[in-house]
């Protein structure tokens, strides 16, 4: 395994397929990320506007590079259909080498 803080795993949550699709696609056709993977039936439970809410929805997770991040975290936004998106990034710390230049590489 080899270290890195270039590679960074994104979690995105969408109401519906269609727009996790969209995203996930558009993000890889402009290399803002290597690979998109959606898994549905996330039940999310949240505050919005005083009230509580509950709705199944998407989850995105987006393998990308730190240098891609802002211009990805912009692009999603532009996209995404809820007024404030969740948006959360995290380092990946460790990978095979094999991986992280493959990534790396899809994203330059």
């Amino acid at each position: 395994m080899e270290k890195s803080n270039e590679l960074r795993i994104v979690f995105v949550t969408t109401a519906n397929f269609e727009n996790a699709r969209q995203i996930s696609k558009i993000l890889v056709t402009e290399k803002l990320a290597a690979c998109c993977s959606i898994m549905q039936n996330v039940t999310s439970i949240f505050g919005w506007e005083g009230t509580i809410h509950e709705r199944n929805e998407y989850m995105i997770f987006i393998k990308t590079s730190e240098k891609r991040l802002s211009e990805l975290e912009e692009r999603i936004k532009e996209m995404h259909s809820d007024d404030v998106p969740e948006i959360i990034s995290l380092n990946i710390d460790k990978s095979s080498d094999s991986y992280m230049q493959w990534l790396l590489q899809c994203t330059s």
